[in-house]
């Protein structure tokens, strides 16, 4: 019962506050702004109308001879600093002349921006551009408004322009304020904005104006809950001056009006902040210090944590669900890392298990044994040569990631034993980019797909076969290439082979490799197959360029 007695109390005290503060803060926000706008406007026109007048005299310095013509327009220009240049342009747009202090302009001006023949022939006898860049200078680049005027028949020129400096006004309007957030901007009858002191956040869409509202007003001040509009014309122009402010920040001019109001308001919601906070500690702090502890335990021991809901409020409730799904969320997730660490290592151990394949090596075993009895003792030697430096280097002490010189290695032992094995039924050769040896990538990588290409390309074919083994830097990424001139295979074949586990013939699967280098490196990595029956069959091997010092593989 008293609680709600004093939220009563409470609601129409700020009721009865805010009445006040809105009606007081809402007139003094409009007087403020239509006077600023006002302000504005009177120099604005001014501006134009000074242009106008200096227009003037540049036309009139236009119908006399050159030197008098040139001599007018230097000391116009030296009189006045303000104008940064005077151009004449020809009944087809070409710039014919361009008279500015200690300038001439580009030889060749990719767009001139103070002038558009298209709107001059349009426009009739004047015009006057929104501010924007002098582009035809070099390495000067002042912010300016143009007038172009049309030129009687029977000169030359047909439009004469002048860039008069829009400094001094952007200046002037950029430090306009009325309150502390307000300011003032420039549009057109049409609601374009011509100037705006917050131009760069317009441009980069922190920030929007409703000039499509705004244009469809009369002239004066509108007000809604925030903000207030006023609106005045700009003589002798379609330009309006729109003054924005904001009710909320002329709080502090009410100040002394609403003292007393404000202490009997304070004691009120003193009153009304003890029985809160009692009710708060009773609610909200029991339960949340519950909630605390829980995170806590959970941060301590999260694998073994479980958690069980706080009561409180609904609120507090719903903290202690979200808490809760969190908890479930981040234990799904350590598992689901666990998983992939125990895949990867299955992965290494199958790896590793899977190097020495004992068919290859019975049968390699077996060919030395036949070279050594018909007195092929050199190229025994050879083979077994070639057979070691294979093991040693699948062994590679155990390290998963060895640099890509040892993988072609190890991959040149082993067509060098398959050759001797198949009797020269095929070729083969090596294109590798000296600065990719350095580089690290699995082992075992190429080893797989060659022997594929042995066993279902080659194996099957009357004519020399030619395996081609290339290695190249592709960005920040090495990229394998083992293509050779086989039978080819079908989509049918190329998906069987990417989805075989590990068998005697094929040693390490191709999906086994495929496998460990997405497990290492992430999805965007590893093998693409591309094939064509009676043409070859081209594997594409793709992992990032890392070097030794990078990750664990040194």
């Amino acid at each position: 019962m008293v609680v709600g007695v004093v939220a009563i109390i409470l609601c129409c005290c700020i009721l009865l506050f805010l009445d006040h503060y809105r009606s007081a803060t809402v007139q003094n926000a409009r007087t403020s702004s239509a006077q600023a706008v006002s302000q504005v406007s009177n120099t604005v026109s001014d501006y134009l109308r000074d242009m106008e007048q200096a227009m003037d005299l540049v036309e009139r310095s236009m119908w006399e001879n050159a030197d008098e013509r040139d001599r007018a327009l230097e000391a116009f220009l030296t009189f006045r600093p303000d104008v940064v240049a005077v151009t004449s342009y020809s009944p087809s747009g070409v710039l014919l002349d361009c008279w500015s202090l200690k300038r001439e302009p580009r030889e060749q001006i990719v767009q001139n921006l103070s002038f558009d023949l298209g709107r001059a022939r349009n426009s009739g006898a004047a015009y006057m551009t929104a501010p924007h860049v002098e582009s035809i200078f070099e390495g000067y680049y002042p912010w300016v408004v143009t007038r172009t005027e049309k030129l009687e028949e029977g000169g030359k020129a047909a439009w004469v322009s002048l860039d008069l400096s829009f400094s001094s006004i952007s200046s002037y309007i950029s430090n306009v304020s009325i309150g502390q957030r307000g300011y003032c901007f420039v549009m057109d009858g049409a609601g374009n904005i011509v100037y705006h002191p917050q131009q760069q956040l317009l441009y980069a869409g922190l920030k929007t104006e409703d000039t499509g509202s705004l244009a469809a007003l009369a002239d004066g001040s509108y007000a809604d809950d925030t903000v207030i509009y006023s609106l005045t014309s700009v003589e002798g122009s379609d330009w309006r001056i729109v003054g924005v402010s904001y009710v909320d920040e002329l709080v502090n001019r009410n100040v002394s009006e609403m003292l007393q109001l404000s202490m009997v308001l304070a004691v009120v919601v003193l009153i009304a902040a003890v029985l809160t906070s009692w009710l708060l500690s009773r609610l909200l702090s029991r339960p949340l210090r519950g909630l605390a502890s829980a995170m806590e335990d959970f941060e301590r021991d999260a694998d073994h944590f479980s958690y069980h809901p706080v009561r409180g409020t609904q609120e507090v409730r719903e903290l202690s669900d979200s808490f809760g799904h969190m908890v479930l969320r981040i234990q799904r997730l350590m598992t689901t890392v666990r998983e992939e660490e125990v895949n990867l290592r299955k992965t290494e151990l199958k790896a590793l298990q899977a190097q020495i394949n004992p068919h290859f090596l019975y049968n390699t075993l077996d060919s030395i044994a036949w070279m050594c009895e018909q007195g092929r003792n050199a190229d025994a030697v050879k083979m077994v040569h070639a057979l070691a430096r294979l093991f040693r280097i699948s062994i590679s002490r155990g390290h998963e990631l060895i640099p890509i010189a040892k993988e072609i290695e190890h991959a040149e032992s082993y067509l060098e034993i398959q050759k001797y094995r198949y009797k020269n039924q095929f070729t083969y050769a090596f294109d590798v980019e000296p600065e990719c040896l350095d580089y690290y990538c699995n082992k075992i990588t190429l080893q797989p797909i060659i022997e594929n290409a042995i066993n279902h390309g080659l194996d099957l074919m009357v004519e020399e076969g030619r395996i081609d083994v290339q290695v190249w830097r592709d960005g920040e990424d090495i990229v394998f290439c083992v293509q050779d001139n086989g039978v080819g295979m079908s989509r049918e074949q190329i998906s069987s082979i990417m989805q075989r586990e590990t068998t005697d013939r094929t040693g390490i699967g191709i999906r086994n490799v495929d496998d460990r280098i997405k497990i290492y490196f992430g999805s965007r990595y590893g093998l693409r197959i591309t094939s064509e029956l009676d043409v070859g069959t081209c594997v594409e091997i793709r992992m990032p360029g890392i070097k030794e010092g990078d990750n664990e593989a040194k």
